[in-house]
């Protein structure tokens, strides 16, 4: 670190709680779309009502219209890029499952039951035990 550089951590765990417990945790990998993807798979298990793996395995997208933080920092204003599984009516597709990889673990405290989901685009697995 020094003065003039940008230092820059893309990592961005999340925790969510419900009446004031632990109730689910999750995050990618990604750089500048792992907001973007976290916050899909998020809104499509709570406001749309899909299981952790029908949230994460939906078709996903990101805006690549703000400057981009690493090299070489470029910006691409009114792109929208989805996935293949998006009808085409969008600004750019790309291949089926080529969006971010989004992991997420749930609690339920009234059951004990943890459950969780990985999205088969990464690296990323759920293991119970």
């Amino acid at each position: 670190m020094a003065a003039g550089k940008r230092p820059r951590s893309t990592l961005t765990p999340s925790l969510v709680t419900k009446d004031d417990r632990p109730w689910m945790v999750f995050g990618t990998p990604g750089g500048d779309c792992q907001d973007q993807w976290t916050l899909q798979a998020f809104l499509n298990h709570v406001d749309f009502g899909m299981d952790l793996q029908e949230a994460i395995d939906a078709p996903n997208f990101h805006s690549e219209h703000f400057r981009n933080s690493f090299y070489p920092r470029e910006e691409r204003p009114g792109v929208m890029v989805v996935e293949g599984r998006i009808p085409e009516a969008v600004v750019e597709v790309e291949g089926d499952w080529s969006g971010g990889s989004v992991l997420a673990i749930r609690f339920d405290a009234d059951t004990g039951l943890i459950s969780g989901a990985a999205s088969p685009r990464g690296q990323s697995y759920a293991v119970g035990r």
